[in-house]
């Protein structure tokens, strides 16, 4: 039998999984998320959430995720993401073109047998239109 994960445990899970995303280590990323992960309710797999997160930092070269808030309950992980950026063309279908922008993202995450299962997702997309 598993032992359970405690909420320190999960937090520095989720921290391993930050760092794998700043670095950019694609081969690592099945190492905290599922095959079959969903993403706002959507199937899209390793494979789709990998290229997701390709396509989000060819678009934002300058791309870094960072933690501005992070509440754990396993198997649950809570947390607000602080991106301050230079995205080279549209974002969230808005024309920054270079500009550089500052925004939120809250997102929450369930994980099962530590990796991720599921993510909900919403990013201050009023923030960025503000500022362009």
């Amino acid at each position: 039998m598993e032992r359970a994960v405690t909420s320190e445990e999960l937090a520095d899970l989720y921290k391993s999984y930050i760092a794998c995303l700043n670095a950019e280590d694609w081969a690592s990323l099945g190492r905290f998320v599922g095959e079959e992960v969903q993403y706002n309710g959507e199937t899209v797999g390793l494979a789709g959430y990998r290229r997701m997160l390709e396509s989000d930092f060819q678009a934002i070269p300058d791309l870094r995720f960072n933690i501005e808030l992070l509440v754990s309950q396993p198997p649950r992980v809570a947390a607000r993401l602080h991106f301050d950026c230079r995205p080279k063309g549209m974002l969230f279908g808005l024309p920054v073109n270079g500009k550089r922008v500052a925004f939120a993202e809250n997102v929450f995450y369930e994980f099962h047998d530590g990796r991720i299962r599921e993510v909900w997702s919403v990013i201050d997309k009023a923030a960025i239109q503000a500022q362009i």
